[in-house]
């Protein structure tokens, strides 16, 4: 009896637990809707008080992660009989209960206060190529997100500390290890890509009216099996995804001159928004229903972006749609497309719009200038031409405008400092997602060809999206393939994949 007792405390514990981290979950679903009305659709004036309002729900949330009764909780439930999942809830609450713990609730309230009023900033100084609108904010978030970093461990590099919010598991010495690989992989790769004679197809060329663009950008969700009972497209200056799984949303943007980059962000963003729709519905609210942090999320969105979107697989299946839209491209083959979505370009400046290795280049710049920044040896007002200084060292190019420049992504208004070796290290993880997807599903190819994407939308379902935060990340991976995280995968598939296109 008096086991059963025990169980029966123990249950009823992390029910009280579990409800409290539903509330935490709650809140912080409705700041990103919030946030998404910010970015799409909020009037400019309402940032007068929408940046009071997320204020006050990061404090809301803040205040119950850190409660005496969450920490309590937590105690009782570490030393409990409890099941796999129910294990890592634990382990993931913890670990936030911990950091949050070590940081004032007045700073977190400034922080979040701060990166609301940053965005409209940042948004007005790359309208008009001026960074010095930006500066003093930019300036601010800095020290604000020094003091974060040092609230939470006063003796660890603090850039290590803001890497481990968006992957606490992996490790900045794997994220610097694996940058360091594609650097070194990727460079002279793209120095042969140059001196090659090989000519690809250019058939997008000319304009491409907006309207039509959009039309398009539904047509590929309807084609890739984007659930519209749970999702809408809406337009923003910086495409985003954002939601839970019955709510997920994705943005793009358009320009007349460029229907392929619509195109690519708006597949990107459906694996973003694929993952987050493929999490357990009935584990929302906690760790089982969140998304394995940003690696793996944008593993997703590259492997769907990349593996698949830029398929000649792919273009075949696609292209007749494309010109049903776009009569104009009548004589344009899916060799051509697919050599056009590929193409290494030789004057690009602005991250998302770059090719598939000349991508990680731009990673790579803004990893060494955040480092800088947050570590003191980079003041903000040398910024622009540090960014432009490296720019031309490794890819050759000097950025004219600021707004092509260090000013090009709305990360660092968010005052998401650490957040982007996730591109490459997620860039990295799809193509070992998509290899063991590729042994499993025999006939894949053929089914893109075809445009059938139900195996393959299964087996990351599967694979990756049904765990939540059951697992860590390398633990996923793991599970996923059967092997240690390793970037070969990439360095042959883009080796393979450019050596045939540009003939080296």
């Amino acid at each position: 009896m008096a086991t059963e007792a025990a169980t029966d405390n123990v249950g009823d514990t992390y029910e009280e637990f579990l409800s409290t981290v539903k509330r935490i979950s709650n809140i912080g679903f409705s700041q990103q809707v919030l946030s998404w009305d910010q970015e799409v659709m909020m009037p400019e004036d309402g940032i007068k008080a929408r940046s009071q309002q997320l204020s006050t729900l990061s404090a809301l949330s803040h205040e119950l992660l850190t409660d005496d009764e969450m920490a309590r909780h937590l105690d009782e439930l570490e030393s409990a009989d409890l099941d796999e999942g129910q294990q890592a809830v634990v382990r993931e609450i913890r670990r936030k209960h911990e950091r949050a713990t070590r940081v004032p609730t007045e700073l977190v309230q400034e922080i979040s206060q701060t990166t609301s009023e940053a965005h409209p900033k940042w948004k007005k100084a790359k309208a008009e190529d001026d960074f010095s609108i930006f500066a003093p904010t930019l300036e601010k978030l800095v020290e604000l997100k020094r003091e974060y970093a040092a609230c939470i461990d006063p003796d660890k590099d603090p850039y290590e500390v803001l890497f481990e919010e968006y992957e606490p598991y992996l490790g900045l010495d794997t994220a610097s290890d694996m940058l360091a690989q594609l650097r070194e992989e990727l460079v002279p790769l793209v120095e042969d890509i140059r001196a090659s004679d090989a000519e690809l197809a250019t058939p997008f060329e000319g304009e491409f009216d907006v309207e039509t663009q959009e039309e398009l950008a539904r047509d590929v969700l309807d084609t890739l099996g984007y659930d519209w009972d749970r999702g809408r497209l809406d337009v923003a200056p910086h495409p985003f995804s954002t939601g839970t799984q019955f709510d997920a949303r994705v943005t793009t943007r358009f320009d007349e001159s460029d229907p392929l980059g619509a195109l690519t962000s708006t597949i990107h963003e459906f694996g973003h928004a694929q993952y987050t729709l493929g999490l357990p519905d009935e584990h929302y609210g906690t760790p089982l229903g969140e998304s394995r942090d940003l690696s793996v999320h944008e593993s997703q969105s590259r492997l769907w972006e990349n593996h698949v979107g830029r398929s000649e697989a792919f273009w075949e299946r696609f292209l007749p749609t494309m010109k049903e839209r776009f009569p104009q491209l009548g004589d344009a083959t899916p060799r051509d497309a697919y050599e056009a979505a590929n193409t290494v370009k030789e004057d690009n400046l602005i991250r998302v719009e770059a090719d598939e290795l000349t991508y990680h280049m731009h990673i790579i710049v803004r990893f060494e200038i955040e480092k800088e920044l947050i570590s003191g040896d980079l003041d903000v007002s040398d910024v622009p031409e540090t960014w432009n200084d490296k720019y031309e060292e490794y890819l050759g190019l000097r950025p004219e405008t600021d707004a092509e420049g260090c000013l090009q992504d709305i990360h660092w208004s968010h005052g998401s400092f650490g957040y982007f070796p996730t591109y490459s290290l997620g860039s990295v993880m799809a193509a070992q997602l998509y290899e063991a997807a590729e042994g499993d599903i025999a006939t894949l190819e053929s089914q893109i060809r075809a445009g059938e994407f139900d195996d393959l939308r299964e087996w990351l379902r599967e694979h990756v999206h049904q765990h939540g935060k059951r697992f860590t990340t390398d633990d996923l991976v793991r599970e996923a393939t059967g092997e240690e995280f390793t970037a070969d995968y990439f360095v042959d598939y883009v080796t393979e994949k450019y050596g045939e296109l540009y003939d080296l």
